[in-house]
């Protein structure tokens, strides 16, 4: 880190582009900064002009700190209301004399790495700061779920401008149950390359050597068509071409030596059939070649025929989520979000409950999403968010009890206003609920 007061600036030792390449490549990144300090304020929170800030990619300033996200102007302490001074969102923003430490995670990983910092508020007697930055820390490949789902034999997705090389290395998975469908194929004047399932079992490499077609094929021999995942990689030069299945399943061949001609500049490629029939249908992945992932999705949102992602499982078995769960598509099939429901399982069917002792009781404090706390005073119970799509004009309650002990109340809800709801146990075994409770059904 070289600093020249106020500005510390990281040395970075490999290329920017690498980083950015790095970074928008990964599924998620992170970097470690912390700020020590001693009558230093950081923030300047929450309404003054801040005395630090940091800069991240494409040069801009940032105005938060880690453990907290773009446009939210705190500290880590301040997303978790614990900081020094409660009027304030950074510890360090208490200017005590004592040591403070503020520290987190940045992890919005479009705004990394940090490549500068300006530190502000040291030049004051006492003051005193310490900086540490920690490495950039990314997980994980985005474009390894990079999907598109093709809905018709009919459809495909074009790319127009496809670079041919004397070598060609291809890569990608795939999903169907159909039997027979073209993955993918290049048009121009020469260097004809074709890669598709036949037979259910069977997939075929076929490219054009100087005139001559060269054909590969590897046979499974469990069906290809089972709507699992399956790797296919295809792999031609000057000496040989290669075609490999699941890893396992391989043939090879040499080239022909008239084969070895320069390869058309650039061509067509489509991912499914150029002519729009006997197209792949189902869902491809990760498609990759020489080395560059190409993006399906974003193709697919302007292409018709083909979605992007793979779609369609809640809408065959999303009935299997009970209980009001949420079903979740997922690549290779679909969860159930059970958050928001009284049970818990795989399809929301276990119950969760609990047992309560004479005068014990759990609360819980229903936030807005994103939005400040609403009961600061309850600091003993985590905060539950209100999801977007609830029903903010509705309510309805919904549990299961038993019990030998009466009177009891059983559940309170109480608001800003003077509204509530309450259900309520009487001596003589019936429930009640208030007369602002439209409708109570009482079952087994």
């Amino acid at each position: 880190m070289c600093c020249v007061s106020p500005v510390c600036e990281l040395c970075v030792s490999c290329v920017c582009l690498q980083v950015l390449w790095v970074t928008s490549s990964a599924d998620s990144c992170s970097q470690y900064v912390a700020y020590a300090c001693r009558m230093s304020r950081l923030l300047n929170s929450p309404d003054g002009v801040p005395f630090s800030w940091w800069v991240g990619r494409a040069n801009e300033r940032h105005g938060y700190w880690g453990g907290s996200g773009p446009g939210v102007r705190k500290c880590s302490c301040g997303i978790e209301h614990n900081c020094s001074d409660a009027r304030r969102h950074c510890h360090c923003d208490a200017d005590l004399r004592s040591w403070r430490e503020d520290a987190g995670l940045l992890v919005y990983k479009d705004h990394l790495p940090v490549s500068q910092v300006v530190v502000g508020d040291v030049s004051r007697a006492g003051s005193e700061a310490k900086l540490t930055i920690g490495p950039l820390r990314c997980q994980g490949d985005r474009n390894f779920w990079n999907a598109a789902s093709f809905t018709s034999p009919a459809s495909y997705l074009h790319f127009p401008s496809f670079r041919g090389d004397a070598s060609t290395d291809i890569s990608f998975y795939f999903k169907t149950s159909s039997t027979h469908g073209v993955f993918l194929e290049n048009v121009g004047t020469s260097d004809f390359l074709h890669i598709e399932l036949r037979a259910g079992s069977t997939v075929v490499f076929s490219f054009d050597a100087g005139g001559e077609r060269v054909e590969l094929s590897v046979r499974s021999p469990a069906p290809l068509n089972d709507d699992q995942w399956h790797r296919v990689e295809a792999e031609k030069n000057v000496k040989e071409a290669a075609l490999r299945l699941d890893g396992r399943y391989a043939d090879a061949r040499a080239t022909p030596p008239q084969g070895h001609a320069t390869p058309e500049r650039y061509s067509e490629l489509y991912v499914g059939a150029s002519n729009g029939q006997r197209g792949f249908l189902g869902c491809m992945r990760a498609l990759k070649i020489n080395g560059v992932t190409f993006d399906l999705e974003e193709r697919a949102q302007v292409t018709p025929g083909v979605n992007p992602g793979c779609r369609g499982h809640c809408s065959s078995f999303g009935t299997h989520c009970g209980n009001g769960g949420r079903c979740v598509e997922r690549y290779n099939g679909y969860t159930c979000d059970c958050s928001l429901t009284a049970y818990d399982g795989p399809f929301c069917t276990d119950d969760v409950g609990g047992y309560f002792e004479t005068g014990t009781l759990v609360r819980y404090d229903f936030l807005p999403e994103g939005g400040a706390v609403a009961f600061p005073e309850a600091k003993s119970a985590p905060g539950v968010g209100v999801p977007r799509h609830a029903n903010l004009t509705r309510e309805e309650l919904l549990f299961s009890f038993s019990t030998s002990s009466a009177p009891s109340i059983l559940v309170y809800v109480s608001s800003r206003t003077q509204d509530y709801l309450a259900v309520v146990l009487k001596h003589n075994g019936e429930l009640a609920t208030p007369p602002a409770a439209r409708s109570a059904r009482i079952g087994p």
